[in-house]
């Protein structure tokens, strides 16, 4: 499991390479919200899926994204807001081969 270098900010938009895949991941607030899109290979595997504390990305197995990406609220149980990414809410990749309770028990998160 690792974490994603990100910017508190209400848009941004980066290239990093995630299980030898290339992902672009855009993030943006709208409203209270924050959103995300994951491109691998220049394709479209997700558009505008919400972002929640401690919950996949990734809404169906089927999509061509091997592993998972989430946000853990390091003070609480909030979903993620754009003023705290990277410090409060991280943004986290597991690989396909990780567990997500033996993961999140190694960082001490659950």
């Amino acid at each position: 499991m690792i974490a994603l270098p990100l910017l508190a900010t209400p848009a941004q938009t980066f290239q990093i390479v995630l299980g030898n895949q290339d992902c672009q991941i855009s993030l943006y607030q709208r409203g209270d919200a924050l959103y995300s899109d994951l491109d691998v290979g220049g394709v479209s595997i997700w558009r505008g899926v919400i972002c929640r504390n401690l919950v996949s990305l990734k809404s169906y197995g089927y999509l061509a994204f091997s592993g998972e990406l989430f946000f853990c609220d390091m003070q609480g149980l909030a979903d993620p807001r754009a003023e705290g990414l990277g410090d409060r809410w991280p943004l986290f990749y597991l690989a396909a081969s990780e567990s997500w309770p033996a993961a999140l028990q190694q960082r001490g998160l659950a």
